[in-house]
C-alpha cells in the first residue's frame, strides 16, 4: 500500500515538473536563440550560479534537509498552534539571514566572480559584464530561499502539485520579458533585463507557494525567538550538511572554473546539456527523493523501520526503473534533441556539438544522482546529517581530481563524466553506511531489478536509434522515438514482468 501512496505523491510532483520544465525550455530556447553561446550567455549563467549557491543552502538544500525531519516531528507529536509557532519562528529567522547576505552579496559580487569564473580575468569586458548581473540576481534568493521553505513545508503536509508546478513562475516572468521588452532593448541592456526579469519570477514563485500554505490552514507572521528549542535543533543539523552542501557547491565551482579556461561557449554548453539532463532526473528521480524523505521521516517518528527500508528500497527500485531508459535515450539521441530544442538563431551547430559532448557523459550518472540524493534522505529523517557529508567529502575530492585530469582531454565532457563518476562513489558509500547502520536494506532486489531494467533500456535506445533516422525533421523525428522508445521500454518492462510497471498501472487503475 505504501508504493502506491509513494507512487501517486511522485506522480503529482512528476505532473507539476513536467509543466514547468515544459515552459522552462521554452524559456532557454528563446534564450539560446536571443544570445546563443557567446559572452552574453556565458556571463549570465556564471553570474546566475552565485545566488543559486545560497539557494541550496538556505533553501532546498541543507536548510530543507535539516528542517523537513523537525517539521514532521512537531507536525506529529504536537498540536497546531504549537507547530504554527514554530513555522513563524523559523520563518522569520531564514527571513533575516536571506536579507542580510542579500545585501552583502551585492556589495560582494566582484570577489565571488572572480572566484567561480576565473578564467574570465583574461576578458574584462566579460567579467564586468557577470559582475553587474550579479548584482542584479543577488535579490533573487530572498524570494527564492523562502519559496524552498514554503516548498518544505508544504511536501511535508502531502501538498506536492503546486510546490512542483511554482517553478514554472520564473520561466513565464523571463518568456513574457523576452517576448514583450527584449525586442525593444539594445542588446547590452537585453542581457540585464533578463537578470530582472529573474527576480520577478522568484517572487512570482513564492506567492503562488503562499496562497496553497493558506488555503490549507496555514499562515506566516515575524515572530522573533532565536532561543526556541526548534531553531536549535535545526542549526545543529544544518552545521554538518552546510559542509556537505558546500561539497556539492564547490563541485559546481570547479566545473565553473574549468569550464571559463575551454573554448568559448563551454559554460553555456554545461549549463544547457544539465537542462536536458534534469528534465528525467527532476520527473523521476527527485520526485521520489522529494516523497521519500516526509515519508521515512514520518516513520522514524513513528518508530517504523520496516516501513522505512521498504519506502527507501521501493523509491530506489522506481528510480531506476525511470531513469534507465531515459539515460539510454539521452544518450542516443542527445544531438537531435539539443538541436530541436536550441540550435537556431545565434546557437550555432558547433554549439550543439558541444553541448551533446557533455549531456553524453552527465546522462551516464542519471540514476547515480538520484539514488544519492534517496540514499542522504533516509539518514536525514532520523536526523544524521553527518554521515552523508563525509560521503560527499570524499565524492568531491574525487570529482575535483578527475575535472583536473579530463578537462583538457575530453573538454565539457570531461567535466560531465568527472560529476557522474563522483555521483556513483557517492552513492555507494552512502548505501555501505546505512547498511551498516540499519541492516539489510534488500540490495540485492535493487541490483536485480535494476538488472531487468536496464535490458529494457538497451531495447529503448536501439528503438530510438533507428526511430531517430526515419525522418530529416527533427520536430517529427525526435518526439517519435521517444513515443516509439517509450513503448518498447513498456512492452520489454512487460515481459521481463517487472514489479514497478505493476505498480504504476496499479495506481492508475485505481
Amino acid at each position: 500500500m505504501e508504493h502506491k501512496i509513494l507512487v501517486k505523491n511522485a506522480g503529482k510532483i512528476s505532473f507539476g515538473t513536467t509543466l514547468s520544465r515544459i515552459l522552462g525550455y521554452i524559456r532557454d530556447m528563446l534564450v539560446a536563440n536571443l544570445f546563443g553561446a557567446g559572452i552574453f550567455a556565458d556571463a549570465f549563467y556564471a553570474a546566475f550560479r552565485i545566488p543559486n549557491l545560497f539557494r541550496r543552502i538556505f533553501g532546498e538544500g541543507s536548510f530543507s534537509a535539516a528542517f523537513v525531519p523537525v517539521f514532521s516531528e512537531y507536525l506529529h507529536t504536537k498540536d497546531k498552534s504549537e507547530t504554527q509557532k514554530f513555522l513563524n519562528i523559523v520563518f522569520t529567522a531564514l527571513l533575516l539571514i536571506i536579507v542580510a547576505i542579500s545585501i552583502l552579496g551585492v556589495f560582494f559580487a566582484p570577489a565571488l566572480v572572480k572566484i567561480i569564473a576565473l578564467g574570465f580575468t583574461n576578458d574584462p569586458e566579460k567579467m564586468q559584464l557577470t559582475i553587474e548581473l550579479t548584482r542584479l540576481m543577488f535579490p533573487f534568493i530572498l524570494f527564492i530561499c523562502l519559496a524552498a521553505f514554503l516548498l518544505a513545508i508544504l511536501n511535508t503536509l502531502h501538498s506536492f502539485f503546486v510546490p512542483a508546478f511554482a517553478p514554472s513562475m520564473l520561466s513565464f516572468s523571463e518568456v513574457f520579458y523576452m517576448l514583450a521588452i527584449a525586442p525593444a532593448l539594445v542588446s547590452g541592456n537585453q542581457i540585464k533585463g533578463l537578470a530582472v526579469s529573474v527576480i520577478a519570477g522568484g517572487a512570482l514563485h513564492f506567492f503562488v507557494q503562499y496562497s496553497k500554505l493558506k488555503s490549507l490552514g496555514w499562515r506566516l507572521k515575524f515572530m522573533l525567538d532565536l532561543k526556541h528549542s526548534g531553531i536549535k535543533k535545526i542549526a545543529l543539523l544544518m552545521l554538518p550538511s552546510l559542509v556537505g552542501l558546500s561539497a556539492d557547491q564547490i563541485n559546481a565551482f570547479v566545473d565553473n572554473i574549468c569550464a571559463s579556461f575551454l573554448s568559448l561557449g563551454s559554460i553555456t554548453a554545461l549549463y544547457y546539456s544539465n537542462r536536458v539532463m534534469q528534465l528525467p532526473l527532476a520527473i523521476f528521480g527527485l520526485a521520489f527523493a522529494t516523497v521519500s524523505l516526509p515519508a521515512m521521516s514520518k516513520a522514524y517518528a513513528q518508530k517504523d523501520m520496516t516501513t522505512l527500508k521498504n519506502s527507501l528500497n521501493y523509491s530506489v527500485r522506481f528510480t531506476n526503473f525511470a531513469l534507465l531508459p531515459s539515460a539510454a535515450g539521452l544518450m542516443t539521441i542527445g544531438l537531435p534533441i539539443i538541436k530541436m530544442l536550441f540550435e537556431r538563431g545565434r546557437f550555432a551547430y558547433a554549439a550543439s556539438i558541444m553541448t551533446d559532448n557533455a549531456l553524453f557523459y552527465y546522462s551516464l550518472g542519471l540514476p547515480a544522482y538520484a539514488s544519492a540524493k534517496i540514499f542522504a534522505n533516509a539518514f536525514y529523517s532520523f536526523q544524521d546529517t553527518k554521515t552523508p557529508v563525509k560521503t560527499a567529502v570524499w565524492a568531491m575530492v574525487l570529482h575535483i581530481v578527475l575535472c583536473v585530469v579530463l578537462m583538457r582531454p575530453m573538454g565539457v565532457g570531461g567535466l560531465a563524466l568527472a560529476t557522474a563518476l563522483s555521483s556513483y562513489f557517492n552513492f555507494i558509500l552512502l548505501a555501505l553506511y546505512l547498511r551498516k547502520r540499519i541492516g539489510r536494506l534488500g540490495l540485492r532486489l535493487i541490483i536485480f531489478s535494476s538488472c531487468k531494467s536496464l535490458i529494457a533500456s538497451i531495447i529503448t535506445a536501439i528503438v530510438a536509434w533507428n526511430a531517430c533516422k526515419a525522418s530529416d525533421n527533427l520536430f517529427i523525428s525526435v518526439p517519435t522515438a521517444i513515443v516509439l522508445s517509450s513503448l518498447a521500454f513498456v512492452a520489454s518492462a512487460y515481459i521481463l514482468r517487472c514489479e514497478e510497471l505493476k505498480t504504476f498501472k496499479s495506481v492508475f487503475s485505481g
